[in-house]
């Protein structure tokens, strides 16, 4: 029988992102009273957008969405910590071969409007018509995209799928080939794109939005064209095009991305409120009202969506609750700088009369990404030391050779200590910040260092507890746009892409206030780029696996921290650079450029097999 009646759990009003489509709740109505009035459809659009997959703070690689969950506060375990941006208490293993994700219930909620919809058409003025028809298409191709990044091929359902209308043997779809689902999402984005209009309505999608999210997706699927055709493992899936896509495709998909990203130039701008240009990009990820922030979901306490970024990225001792327990690391430092200014060329530690001069001539984009030693917050420093040398001669090489500073057992020229108390000769061995000298003590920095992308430096102290932090979820800019713009460019090779992803980048370096690039640019410049533009919004862990080098970075590497140390009888400090305290090998297997698909859905549909290549 054909579905007469639709139960609407508007999940989405429970959800910040959606409120501007906050109406009453419904109880169960007919169609004809959802998909004649706007009131309806805003509330069918809500319970979608609501259920959105988006990796944003409450969102755990190896656990999924944690929308509700009572664990959803532990904002540390996220993709940062598998790629080397930050250490943490992840091995990548945990994460890599996902979470089970299979959403199709909340694509048949969206194929339901899709289908259904046209017949009350008439009830609306065709530009509003168009505009909720292509919210839904945008919709989909969301959900479609969050599956093929994992899975490479998984099933695409247009239609309606009815029980017992249809047999299991009728709804037990196979997977379509991974260049389809991806030349599906293009489809649906092109279709969003042609029927949505240019309002810029928070948390919903426009057709410059849904061109953006186009840019991405089909940079994906040109990197892994041309990249995955020469790193993969081999199996049926490969062989029948579910995991992998031809590599004759990837200038398509290239120049695809290239347009859709030129789509959206005038319609959005990098953030520049500010001539202070740390204090700007500290800002841009604060200010609600930023003309660089294209689409975003919102929190708030009286919905219950808070999260607790606040808490859980800064130490207790400037917080009001939770735990640190994921820190950045020095190698992503070195992205922005280079070697740090921290030896003397003939090998001994350069000298510092306080921890905070180690910031002096650091890009502004970087200062106000990471906190460093000698920062501060609410008014406290970021006090990070590791210990107290008595004396200090020699080189800093010869210093880490003969210390273990993995142990306890030091020798007597150098103090250290677990207890932020312990004092020697009046004066403290570790500061307040940090930092413990053993990985099992989390709340205070493993590597010197703290995030300060998304950290509200407004909220008092007393606010930053668990779930007391509303800070919006950017989850596309216009950066990230100019970025996919200038990767495509580039891996198109013309002269005039590459003038373009010049601009492009210098744009961004402009606003940052970093050195300008000249002359010739590379794709790792462009990568690199990236990386640093991009630190800690979740982008680099699917970065490294699509660009297929996630086995080489990730291959028993071991990232570092910088160590401040004061030495007493000079009352200046050292920076040594060290390896992380948690003293974790990070390894990538080649199998996990895609997940296993879920054992309970291979189990109810046969035709999804084969699995991916090595599971």
């Amino acid at each position: 029988m054909k579905a007469k009646y639709l139960v609407l759990i508007l999940v989405g009003l429970a959800f910040g992102a959606c409120n501007k489509l906050d109406v009453a709740p419904l109880n169960i109505i007919k169609d004809q009273d959802i998909f004649t009035n706007e009131t309806g459809v805003n509330s069918y659009l809500a319970s979608i957008y609501g259920t959105m997959p988006i990796e944003d703070f409450i969102y755990r690689p190896e656990r999924g969405f944690m929308n509700g969950d009572g664990e959803r506060w532990q904002n540390f375990m996220q993709p940062g910590n598998l790629t080397g941006e930050m250490v943490g208490r992840y091995n990548v293993g945990d994460a890599a071969q996902g979470f089970g994700f299979w959403p199709y219930d909340k694509i048949r909620t969206i194929n339901y409007m899709i289908v259904n919809f046209p017949k009350y058409a008439k009830a609306f003025t065709p530009d509003k018509y168009n505009q909720f028809l292509g919210e839904a298409y945008f919709c989909r191709a969301y959900f479609y995209f969050a599956l093929v990044k994992r899975y490479g091929g998984v099933p695409i359902v247009r239609s309606l799928q009815s029980y017992p209308e249809q047999s299991i043997e009728d709804l037990s779809v196979p997977r379509n080939k991974e260049q389809e689902v991806y030349d599906f999402i293009a489809s649906d984005l092109d279709s969003a794109i042609s029927l949505m209009g240019d309002a810029n309505i928070r948390a919903r999608a426009n057709k410059y939005v849904a061109a953006g999210y186009k840019s991405r997706a089909m940079l994906y699927a040109g990197t892994i064209a041309k990249y995955g055709a020469t790193n993969y493992v081999d199996g049926d899936a490969r062989q029948k095009g579910l995991a992998g896509i031809p590599a004759d495709q990837a200038t398509r998909y290239f120049q695809a991305a290239y347009d859709a990203a030129k789509l959206v130039e005038g319609h959005y701008s990098l953030y520049r409120k500010s001539d202070n240009k740390e204090q700007n990009y500290v800002d841009l990820f604060l200010d609600q009202s930023s003309p660089e922030n294209m689409y975003v979901k919102d929190y708030s306490m009286s919905t219950g969506t808070a999260h607790s970024w606040d808490a859980t990225m800064t130490c207790r001792y400037m917080t009001a609750d939770g735990d640190a327990a994921c820190y950045p690391t020095l190698d992503l430092v070195e992205k922005f700088t280079g070697p740090l200014p921290i030896t003397n060329p003939d090998g001994t530690p350069k000298r510092f009369n306080d921890r905070s001069e180690l910031k002096q001539g650091l890009e502004p984009r970087l200062l106000a990404s990471i906190y460093f030693p000698g920062a501060t917050l609410r008014g406290k420093e970021f006090d990070v030391q590791r210990g107290i040398y008595k004396k200090f001669n020699g080189t800093a090489a010869e210093e880490l050779a003969n210390n273990n500073t993995s142990s306890w057992d030091q020798p007597d020229n150098l103090v250290v200590s677990g207890d932020i108390n312990q004092l020697y000769n009046g004066r403290r061995v570790m500061g307040l910040a940090g930092m413990y000298a053993t990985a099992g003590n989390d709340n205070r920095t493993r590597t010197g260092l703290y995030v300060r992308k998304y950290i509200n430096y407004k909220a008092d102290q007393s606010t930053c507890g668990l779930y007391q932090s509303v800070q919006t979820w950017i989850d596309m800019r216009y950066a990230e746009v100019l970025l996919n713009r200038a990767e495509a460019a580039m891996e198109l090779g013309t002269a005039d892409k590459t003038a373009d992803a010049l601009n492009v980048i210098n744009q961004l370096r402009d606003r940052a206030g970093a050195a300008l690039a000249t002359g010739n640019i590379t794709i790792d410049t462009v990568r690199t780029e990236r990386m640093k533009e991009l630190a800690f919004e979740h982008h680099h862990w699917w970065d490294l696996r699509r660009w297929r080098i996630a086995d080489k970075v990730l291959d028993n590497t071991r990232f570092y921290g910088i160590y401040p140390y004061w030495i007493e009888n000079e009352n200046k400090y050292i920076m040594l650079k060290q390896e992380e305290m948690g003293h974790r090998s990070f390894f990538f297997e080649k199998k996990w450029y895609y997940e296993p698909l879920p054992g309970g859905e291979l189990g109810k549909n046969p035709n999804l097999y084969p699995n991916n290549p090595g599971y």
